[in-house]
């Protein structure tokens, strides 16, 4: 038998387990499959790689020196393959944008001015509520860049490897029914709201924690959090279900009103990211100018939000 890369794949996972049984679910085979496998494979190299006992298996040397090639040769071929991609996708005068991106007015602006400065057709899209599927995608050639957004100071989840450059940083807000109590502020403490329900869009990240961290500071839990798609999040709002959270860059929706939190409590960064070592990063600084020119555009059709911008610095579209 030629060893493979799968083989070493199962040898890392059998290691990294401490069983059989545990692997074998990892795998996704069966115990029986699996073991038929490791014998075969520990033929093919001469001897045992693992000792067997009650608490499950543990390496023998021979097993020792297989795995610390396999954990040298999976991520070079890993990173190989990766490479490969993106050299096959490599196009030629014509420039392409191929975008990756979760929800949002702003992507929707940065694909309407690409498409309006070139061709219709160089501009392809591909939405995804999964940070890492989108920075796996740019990362194996498969898009050439993402727009995504990171709470706070964060970094990306999942993106390591890629090059950022900051679109813009807006406050959280909040979307409350037009007879809610408070709808008439023009800012509110988050402790305002400790009795309201709770509606947000779901995404990766730290959001989550961020906001019940922002909560605990002001002396509450949530009573109830919907995780919901944007339309529905703008339902239960308007219907006075539960308190909305969106970005200050949504433009106004009929039957809410938006409030800003004393403090700002909650921010969130949009961020473009592409390979530097892909063709994309030759073309990188005219996307990044478009979507800081969709944001800025966001911004003022937003007017509570250019208001709020007039007393609060450092928030706003990057330079």
């Amino acid at each position: 038998m030629d060893m493979e890369l799968r083989h070493l794949r199962t040898i890392r996972a059998i290691a990294d387990a401490g069983s059989l049984t545990r692997a074998s679910a990892v795998l996704g085979l069966a115990q029986p499959a699996l073991s038929t496998q490791l014998k075969r494979i520990e033929k093919a190299l001469g001897g045992a790689l693992f000792e067997r006992g009650r608490e499950g298996v543990t390496l023998t040397p021979l097993g020792e020196l297989v795995l610390d090639r396999a954990r040298m040769l999976l991520p070079a071929a890993r990173e190989l393959q990766e490479e490969a991609v993106r050299f096959a996708n490599r196009v030629g005068v014509t420039p392409r944008f191929r975008l990756g991106g979760t929800h949002g007015p702003l992507f929707g602006g940065l694909v309407d001015r690409l498409a309006e400065e070139h061709r219709a057709d160089t501009v392809t899209t591909h939405m995804s509520w999964s940070n890492r599927e989108l920075t796996a995608m740019v990362a194996t050639g498969r898009l050439d860049y993402v727009l995504l957004g990171a709470c706070g100071e964060s970094r990306p989840a999942y993106g390591g490897g890629l090059a950022w450059r900051e679109v813009g940083t807006d406050p959280v807000f909040l979307m409350l029914a037009h007879d809610h109590r408070l709808a008439g502020e023009r800012e509110v403490d988050l402790a305002a709201f400790a009795d309201d329900s709770w509606a947000a869009v779901p995404g990766e990240g730290c959001f989550e924690d961020c906001f019940f961290t922002a909560c605990a500071r002001a002396g509450f839990t949530p009573r109830a959090v919907y995780e919901t798609d944007v339309a529905a999040c703008v339902y239960l709002s308007q219907v006075g279900r539960a308190v909305g959270l969106c970005r200050a860059t949504m433009p106004p929706m009929p039957g809410i009103a938006r409030v800003a939190l004393a403090g700002t409590p909650l921010s969130w960064r949009h961020l473009i990211g592409w390979h530097p070592h892909a063709p994309a990063a030759r073309t990188a600084s005219l996307v990044t100018e478009q979507a800081r020119a969709a944001h800025a555009a966001a911004v003022r059709e937003a007017p509570d939000y250019a208001d709020w911008l007039a007393d609060h610095e450092g928030y706003g579209t990057a330079n």
